[in-house]
């Protein structure tokens, strides 16, 4: 991992669990380091904690909130305000729900959060990660991407009974193609794109999942907590792949335990993740054609 003064790196969902780690890497590397987190109070108490964990004032702590287009782009329009030059964004915020809802777009939940916002807040800081010496777009993932599908004909989950694993399964699958598909877009700018799995980590979005996915968390967590990664040792490949040579040269990558890994080969068809970009568009009042190119 390389000394990281001087750039600056915004973290999305970062007052938790791998988020708030990635932070205290990143910070302690040198980073002007910029916590983005939806709820003020957890927040500024997540703040304070990292600010003592990495010794300095080099965090910043930005609410934003990325449930709908609305709050997105509002969330864009404060960094954009604040932030001439971007080094890294990490799209790191997720939801898991269990309970089928729609935001105030209409736009189903898992969908609107975990691809929608990462896909619109890029494509509204694209130019800030272009005048960087050498951006960086690291999309967190999982390998629950190896259960998804993108179904173009229900990708609200009207039709199809609501699962909360499948949706999350989803989205993480689109994660990866979106970061495919940004990457062939930007080869040649100087600007990477890859997607990361942490590892499995029992984090705050299986702690306060309700239903049956929630019972079999808290019911299992004890027999293979032993197993599992800390929240720490969850955010090294985000920081390895913000911060290391590597993570500049390779673009387009999955990367699982630090290293370039295969993704199922469902998350490599390209002529779906071209198409997942154009209705991606379409749903965040984009033109397809104008960004990313």
């Amino acid at each position: 991992m390389h000394d990281m003064r001087g750039k600056v790196c915004i973290i999305t969902g970062a007052n938790a669990g791998i988020g708030k780690h990635t932070v205290i890497g990143l910070g302690r590397l040198g980073a002007r380091v910029v916590m983005v987190a939806r709820d003020p109070v957890k927040g500024a108490a997540a703040h304070r904690e990292v600010l003592s964990a990495v010794g300095g004032d080099a965090v910043d702590l930005v609410r934003g909130d990325l449930a709908t287009l609305g709050s997105t782009n509002a969330l864009a329009a404060e960094l954009l305000a604040r932030y001439p030059v971007i080094d890294v964004l990490i799209n790191n915020a997720g939801v898991w729900i269990t309970k089928r809802r729609e935001n105030a777009d209409g736009y189903e939940a898992t969908l609107a959060t975990n691809h929608l916002a990462p896909y619109l807040l890029t494509a509204r800081l694209l130019g800030r990660l272009r005048a960087a010496e050498q951006g960086r777009v690291v999309t967190v993932t999982s390998e629950l991407h190896r259960r998804g599908v993108v179904d173009f004909d229900d990708l609200h989950t009207t039709r199809r009974r609501y699962r909360g694993v499948q949706a999350y399964a989803d989205s993480k699958l689109m994660n990866i193609m979106f970061t495919r598909a940004l990457a062939r877009r930007l080869a040649g700018t100087g600007v990477t794109a890859n997607a990361v799995h942490p590892g499995k980590v029992h984090t705050e979005i299986t702690r306060k999942a309700q239903g049956v996915s929630g019972f079999l968390a808290r019911t299992f967590t004890p027999v293979v907590g032993p197993f599992l990664l800390t929240a720490e040792q969850g955010a090294a490949t985000s920081i390895h792949v913000a911060s290391s040579a590597e993570g500049g040269e390779v673009s387009g990558k999955y990367f699982a335990k630090s290293a370039v890994a295969p993704p199922r080969p469902r998350a490599e068809d390209d002529a779906v993740a071209e198409r997942l970009w154009a209705v991606s568009a379409e749903l965040c009042g984009l033109d397809a054609g104008a960004w990313g190119s």
